[in-house]
């Protein structure tokens, strides 16, 4: 297989694999536990729950990326003072690759919860550390050579699916064409009697046919199903900014913390392909890097995130502690809810639009999406800030993007940076008072015309298009409170403040909204962050209030 050897990451080297001295080692050795391996033995294994970070004290240790086909490609030779583990050891994630002792091999094992406490009081080290471990996972999702192995054609739908939902969590994976691999070829004709257009091979070796999200998150060990007796004093629905940002603060401030997401970390600011009025970064940062440092600092502090997780429904009787209710069936049981759920994408009242959702309709913009419509003309819908930085990126890799526009024009929604920038780019056609009206397809089932009218003339518009992007705002992610009876707006967006409760506090006691999901919220990356900030002072004047009242 190629793969990008680490030289491609040389300037980082140094950073990637640190030999630590034995100031180093002494200090870690109170948070660790001494390992013997015999030569040949397995420290971990890739698709296997990993124990922890090992910190070699003599020997030498092989570092091999191996996927489900059998494919193995070395890594790198580490030995006394190296410390063996990435970024999914702060949570015990199932490991990525294997670890073999070339020789017999003394090491001292630091389990995940250990490894936190490491991190966190040993701040010098840790930082070290923590630079390493996610430069090592960078690195691993850059090479391709590890994770889930995707077998089916670059331009299948059901791909693209499968490899935004991996790349928006951070997991590394390659894609194989049948062709292009002999194991690929071989297993291709296994199936050929089964239509499909995507194998998921799993690290294990167990082979999914077109899965969704959720059965390739539990073939690659993503989903936790194990039962959460634990009561936390936090949990959060929602791992987008906001809910991310509460996780940091809480967690960091010592509580307990768990956060839960249907899909992914980051919410729909982990779409964005960058965002460049962020406080702190002048040269923009996309959402997913953003995301994805909040995700790991929030894990830093401790807190527990489960993604894929969906919430079925809030449980709120009367003086009794809430619990969210899982569609799989599990409780999770917590003195105070934050919902920060954020909101769903909005679909337009067009023609046949569902049948071609991830069939060539698309509610985001990432280089998966980019490469589908290299070279061809897309059309976007919507006016919005999202929408602006979509049409900018999307324009450097399709010949055309024809902006359909509900209003007079984009002054009134977007930020005046964006539509200088697309005034500026000359493969940007920008159409107000527009509106989509119908999506048709090709013999195949995926998209192929898309027609649009003009409000004021009736006029209609049929184009040839394999690629449509929506991006129309969203509603309120709130179907969950069905049965709790809390106050929603007229629009679904929760109700906080109020009656004598604080600003972010819904109409049920210790349960907080925040974020794009709170009536009233600011819809921008920035304030939903400060809300998931803000909301952790009122999370303790809750909680101690709660302790009083139950010690009296």
């Amino acid at each position: 297989m190629a793969t990008p050897p680490l030289d491609a990451f040389a300037g980082r080297r140094d950073q990637m694999f640190p030999v630590l001295g034995e100031d180093d080692i002494a200090r870690a050795a109170r948070f660790g536990t001494p390992r013997n391996y015999a030569a040949g033995e397995y420290l971990f294994r890739a698709g296997e729950p990993g124990p922890g970070m090992f910190i070699v004290l003599r020997g030498l240790v092989s570092i091999q990326q191996r996927d489900g086909l059998g494919h193995v490609v070395p890594v790198v030779r580490e030995g006394a003072g190296a410390f063996l583990a990435e970024v999914g050891q702060l949570s015990g994630a199932s490991s990525l690759v294997d670890g073999v002792a070339e020789e017999p091999v003394q090491a001292l094992l630091v389990p995940p919860a250990q490894l936190r406490a490491l991190i966190t009081a040993e701040a010098d080290l840790g930082e070290r550390i923590i630079r390493a471990l996610i430069l090592r996972r960078v690195a691993l999702i850059e090479r391709g050579a590890a994770g889930a192995v995707l077998i089916g054609d670059a331009q299948a739908p059901h791909l693209a699916r499968l490899e935004n939902f991996l790349r928006r969590n951070g997991q590394p994976y390659h894609v194989l064409a049948p062709h292009d691999d002999a194991s690929a070829c071989a297993l291709a004709r296994q199936y050929a009697n089964r239509p499909h257009e995507v194998l998921a091979v799993c690290p294990d070796g167990s082979i999914l046919v077109d899965p969704e999200e959720h059965e390739l998150a539990r073939g690659l060990g993503l989903m936790n199903a194990q039962e959460q007796d634990q009561l936390f004093d936090v949990a959060i629905v929602g791992a987008g900014p906001a809910g991310l940002a509460t996780a940091v603060y809480a967690a960091s401030e010592g509580l307990t913390v768990v956060a839960l997401d249907c899909r992914a970390y980051g919410g729909q600011a982990g779409a964005s392909a960058r965002i460049e009025n962020y406080l702190g970064f002048p040269t923009g940062i996309s959402g997913q890097a953003l995301a994805g440092r909040a995700y790991v600092q929030a894990q830093k502090f401790g807190a527990r995130i489960l993604v894929p997780a969906q919430v079925a429904a809030l449980e709120c009787t009367a003086g009794a502690t809430p619990a969210l209710r899982l569609v799989d069936g599990r409780r999770l049981r917590a003195r105070a809810v934050v919902i920060a759920s954020g909101a769903r994408y909005n679909r337009p009242d067009a023609r046949n639009l569902p049948a071609f959702e991830g069939r060539g309709v698309w509610y985001w913009a990432s280089p998966i999406e980019a490469r589908l419509c290299h070279g061809e003309h897309v059309v976007l819908v919507g006016g919005g800030n999202s929408a602006g930085q979509a049409a900018v990126f999307l324009a450097a890799h399709a010949a055309r993007v024809t902006m359909l526009v509900r209003g007079a024009g984009l002054a009134a929604t977007m930020s005046r940076y964006l539509i200088d920038r697309i005034e500026a780019a000359a493969n940007i056609t920008v159409l107000p008072r527009q509106e989509l009206s119908e999506l048709e397809g090709d013999e195949a089932g995926h998209l192929a015309w898309v027609t649009w009218r003009d409000r004021d003339s009736g006029e209609s518009t049929r184009c040839p298009v394999r690629n449509l992007f929506l991006f129309i705002g969203a509603s309120p992610e709130t179907a969950f409170l069905a049965g709790c009876d809390m106050v929603l707006d007229r629009a679904g967006f929760v109700v906080t403040g109020g009656s004598g409760r604080g600003e972010l506090e819904s109409s049920l006691p210790g349960v907080f909204a925040v974020g794009d999901v709170r009536a009233g919220s600011t819809k921008r990356v920035g304030a939903a962050i400060g809300e998931g900030a803000a909301v952790v002072a009122a999370l303790h004047r809750f909680l101690e209030a709660s302790a009083e009242k139950a010690a009296r």
